[in-house]
């Protein structure tokens, strides 16, 4: 898994939303070909990290590279460099005067950059990340049939030729499961698992390297979303698709991701392979997680012990603060000094 290309890097993001901090320096990199999980309780910015990665909010500060290029850059860190530079040249001796100019003009150098990388023309290619949002009725026009639905991507990219449209939007229609007579029919004809195969299908039709699938099961009968699930999976293999899966049951997750991040009040926890986070889950937050789940064994059910994560009790950041540290290869866990030897200690015992 190391050695694939990372298609999407995720570096320090942050998305503040007036004062919520609804994604807080978040970082993570998905390989090409993998799907990566995100999970977490509702709220902890699972669904905003996706969309700001899709670009429908301008992040606050922290970049996002897709192949390679800078697609989204935020300018709020360097412009807080700035503000300190400033409020610190106050009191600050000649020298040190000096050295706080050169450090705000290399910050207004980089915000030039980062709006320059954010307007790049090449940034078009964007259009190859597509989202599977949660409820497929909500996020269908009512007023345009699939058809429409599904070429409207195609046509908004320059694509002029009918037959060229109508060969596409049809193969895309009978590949996840649908048939060409629901081309002219509207959503409201159709079930919440249809209706998530049209997301599906006007997702894949723009032939993405990289699908962010919203939750794309959770407002799914049981029946679904294995359906849906399985399709997910086919079109990933047949198609070479990159899958960054947003959710919070973790059963789903485990059988469908590769990796797994997992989120708290909009920072990452732990993060690691959907294997070794289920075999040996390290942060308080994931075991809480983890001990939710119910088994189809009574037996099992009538002792299960549920966990309570509470973070005051959990942890002591007055002094010794947290950071993402690598506790074995490729398993990742916010700790501070204390916690880090403590996990190390578990490991060797």
């Amino acid at each position: 898994m190391s050695e694939q290309q990372v298609l999407l890097k995720v570096e320090n993001l942050c998305q503040y939303f007036k004062i919520n901090k609804a994604v807080d320096d978040v970082s993570f990199d998905i390989k090409k070909g993998e799907v990566f999980g995100l999970v977490g309780e509702s709220g902890c910015g699972k669904t905003t990290t996706g969309r700001s990665i899709i670009k429908l909010y301008d992040i606050t500060s922290g970049n996002i590279y897709f192949n390679g290029k800078r697609i989204a850059a935020g300018t709020g860190s360097y412009r807080n460099a700035i503000n300190a530079a400033r409020e610190e040249m106050k009191t600050a001796s000649p020298e040190r005067k000096a050295e706080l100019k050169a450090i705000i003009a290399e910050q207004r150098e980089q915000i030039k950059a980062a709006k320059r990388d954010h307007f790049a023309k090449e940034n078009r290619s964007v259009t190859q990340i597509q989202m599977i949002f949660q409820d497929p009725i909500a996020s269908l026009d009512p007023r345009m049939t699939v058809y429409e639905t599904i070429a409207e991507g195609l046509k908004i990219q320059g694509e002029k030729d009918k037959s060229v449209i109508d060969e596409k939007v049809y193969k895309v229609l009978e590949r996840v499961g649908l048939v060409r007579e629901h081309a002219g029919r509207y959503p409201h004809e159709f079930s919440g698992g249809q209706r998530q195969r049209i997301g599906v299908a006007r997702a894949v039709v723009m032939e993405p390297e990289l699908i962010i699938a919203d939750e794309p099961v959770s407002a799914l009968d049981v029946s679904i979303q294995a359906q849906v699930i399985n399709l997910l999976n086919d079109l990933r293999h047949e198609l070479g698709l990159t899958i960054l899966f947003i959710a919070h049951d973790l059963s789903v997750v485990k059988y469908f991701s590769d990796r797994i991040g997992v989120m708290y009040y909009g920072k990452m926890v732990e993060l690691a392979t959907s294997d070794e986070l289920f075999a040996h889950p390290m942060h308080p937050y994931t075991r809480a997680l983890l001990s939710a789940i119910p088994l189809p064994d009574p037996a099992y059910e009538k002792n299960r012990v549920r966990e309570k994560y509470n973070p005051l009790e959990a942890h002591d950041y007055t002094v010794d603060k947290p950071r993402m540290r690598e506790v074995t290869p490729g398993h990742f866990v916010q700790c501070n000094d204390a916690e880090f030897a403590r996990y190390q200690q578990e490991l060797k015992a």
